[in-house]
């Protein structure tokens, strides 16, 4: 987690207390937020691809949303399992890709910006990459300026002023700089 999540977490979860009371009251698992939010990304994708970037945005605070609040209810009510852990983490690469799979075909006749996507598109995914195969070698990497929640937000924040490109070019440099930390935290551990 980057310094900035973990500093907001505890008070997020602190103020959604009761919004994850009430959904395990009603039988919500964590699981079937973690698709809705799935189902809710997919959905803002799509409106992004049409060019509604106000309300894609809207629908992605929604999955985000969906996505931050599952992990909060497993925590809380021991609802947590081998393969919602799982669930969770593929389910998140494809709501890292989705918005900008949409975003390329929406600027699908501008090489340049649509290069820049699909180098945004590539890093992030790198990101997550290079820790799970770092975890996979038995080594703690998580670190890095720019992880999913970041990404997300930067995403988000420019879909809604309309600035996207800015976005992207943060996103692209911030993932390229998360990956060649975690690259650097395994070459220095593995020395």
């Amino acid at each position: 987690m980057s310094q900035i999540i973990k500093q907001i977490k505890p008070v997020f979860e602190e103020a959604v207390a009761p919004v994850v009371k009430l959904l395990y009251r009603v039988g919500i698992t964590p699981n079937l937020l973690t698709v809705s939010g799935l189902i809710l990304i997919v959905a803002g994708s799509y409106f992004i691809l049409k060019g509604s970037f106000l309300t894609g945005a809207l629908l992605l605070i929604a999955g985000n949303l969906c996505d931050a609040l599952d992990g909060t209810l497993a925590r809380k009510f021991n609802q947590h399992s081998t393969f919602g852990a799982f669930l969770d983490s593929v389910i998140d690469r494809v709501s890292d890709f989705l918005p900008l799979m949409a975003l390329a075909v929406f600027f699908r006749n501008d090489p340049v910006i649509l290069s820049l996507i699909m180098y945004a598109g590539m890093v992030s995914f790198l990101v997550s990459y290079t820790r799970a195969r770092a975890e996979g070698l038995g080594i703690n990497c998580s670190i890095g300026i720019m992880e999913r929640a970041e990404r997300s937000v930067v995403l988000i924040l420019t879909l809604l002023f309309d600035i996207v490109m800015v976005g992207i070019s943060v996103i692209a440099l911030g993932a390229t700089v998360t990956t060649l930390q975690r690259v650097y935290c395994v070459y220095s551990k593995t020395r």
